[in-house]
């Protein structure tokens, strides 16, 4: 296991990491900081990293020092089930945070990959635990972004619960879309980042299963698909889906 979290050698200049000027602060930072605030908040951003498609960000049993936003790209998270196979437990995309799994047991749970080149600006948790002291909103911010971390948990948790392929796989779709959206891009037409055994990983299916039933909601011309190329064509027959409905 390497030493250090991230290859240093991706090390991008701090001033390009500051939260003032980030186009994705409104995502990162809770509204209402001041500009003082907000620049106290950006000091403690150590370095903006860049992770190349393919290498790790952090793994499994690593202690825990940081939390990381994504600035840009991709990543999935993934632990080694009893049978030495890749269990993937999550997707990851711009301004959303990793390593939020790590703060109670002060080790990271998972080893958490790069779908393609990304950026993460590393938060050393102590120092933001420090400054949240000073800016009460901060770490109510916080808060809300652990609380839909569990929402997030327990919706893949109903997910997994005796649904039918295609309910899981629409319900998938549909979250992605709702994300995408919340960060200002198309909910309906979005590069799927992760190969369909990922998908399948994450949703407990077969890879066949995936292909099948992404293949059968194109088909019903719900969704249109050209290798990691989706457009959803229907959004209400495709949330439908997901109460077993049938057109």
């Amino acid at each position: 296991m390497p030493n250090h979290t991230i290859a240093r050698n991706y090390i991008v200049s701090t001033a390009e990491s500051k939260c003032a000027t980030c186009s994705l602060r409104e995502i990162c930072l809770p509204v209402g900081l001041d500009k003082d605030e907000t620049e106290l908040l950006g000091d403690l951003i150590n370095h903006k990293y860049r992770i190349r498609r393919g290498e790790h960000l952090f793994h499994a049993g690593l202690a825990f020092k940081s939390l990381y936003a994504v600035r840009n790209g991709f990543f999935k998270s993934c632990v080694l089930d009893s049978d030495g196979r890749q269990q993937v437990t999550g997707f990851y995309m711009t301004g959303e945070l990793l390593g939020l799994d790590a703060i109670s047991s002060e080790k990271h749970t998972c080893d958490t990959v790069a779908l393609e080149d990304s950026e993460v600006c590393e938060v050393p948790f102590i120092k933001l635990e420090e400054i949240s002291r000073r800016i009460p909103l901060l770490m109510h911010h916080f808060h809300k972004i652990m609380s839909r971390e569990i929402v997030q948990d327990h919706t893949i948790m109903m997910l997994m619960g005796g649904r039918k392929a295609e309910e899981r796989l629409a319900a998938f779709l549909l979250n992605l879309s709702e994300r995408f959206a919340k960060r200002g891009y198309s909910s309906t037409n979005f590069i799927l980042r992760m190969t369909r055994e990922e998908i399948g990983s994450y949703l407990g299916l077969k890879l066949e299963t995936v292909s099948r039933s992404l293949s059968r909601l194109q088909e019903e011309g719900i969704i249109t698909i050209n290798n990691k190329n989706v457009r959803l064509n229907d959004i209400y027959r495709l949330s439908h889906k997901i109460s077993g409905y049938s057109d």
